[in-house]
């Protein structure tokens, strides 16, 4: 089984995505998680570090690849043995983060991510089993932000009205990709029954 839980930065993926690998880890499953663009692979990290954490400007398009670039990585090596073995993978992120980023908020034709991904990826990666949108007021999110106490990543540190074209993506992301779409401004664990609720 393959799990997304995708939502803006602040919106509490990592978090939920930890809760549910335990929640699964206690009945026994074989169970991985992954948070897209880095991972446990070496080459997964210092392509995140390119685009996020080393101040390059780079062109939108050039964003696209090196994402993709990640996620193959991570669902030749991480994703697909486990679930070959009947596992579980539960990621924070995949693809429809790009649509958001670097579709909506950096202006990259959605066409050309989608294919690209299609080309470069399987089925099951593009439709997985459960796909999950988490939202939050800005307020909240950006609270949530600040309280991590960390330098913010480049997508985080663009202006609000960046920021705004992003939020606004997800609910339109969930639409039309038939996913389930999530107030998270409740408690961790309020949020985590909801999601619970539709595995």
């Amino acid at each position: 089984m393959y799990i997304v839980i995708e939502g803006q930065d602040g919106t509490g993926k990592s978090t939920q995505a930890e809760l549910l690998k335990k929640y699964f880890e206690v009945k026994g499953e074989e169970v991985v998680m992954m948070e897209e663009p880095d991972g446990d692979l070496p080459q997964a990290h210092d392509l995140h570090d390119m685009i996020l954490t080393r101040g390059y400007d780079l062109e939108p398009l050039t964003n696209v690849l090196l994402f993709t670039a990640t996620r193959v990585e991570l669902w030749k090596k991480i994703a697909e043995p486990i679930l070959k073995r009947g596992g579980i993978v539960i990621s924070a992120r995949n693809y429809w983060s790009t649509i958001a980023y670097q579709g909506y908020g950096e202006g990259v034709s959605r066409s050309k991510i989608i294919r690209l991904t299609k080309d470069l990826l399987p089925e099951k990666y593009i439709h997985p089993d459960h796909g999950f949108i988490l939202v939050v007021p800005d307020e909240v999110r950006l609270k949530r932000q600040k309280s991590r106490g960390k330098a913010a990543e480049t997508f985080e540190a663009k202006p609000n009205e960046f920021q705004q074209k992003v939020n606004a993506a997800y609910p339109k992301i969930a639409k039309d990709f038939n996913l389930t779409l999530i107030n998270a401004s409740g408690t961790i664990d309020e949020v985590f029954e909801l999601i619970k609720a539709k595995i």
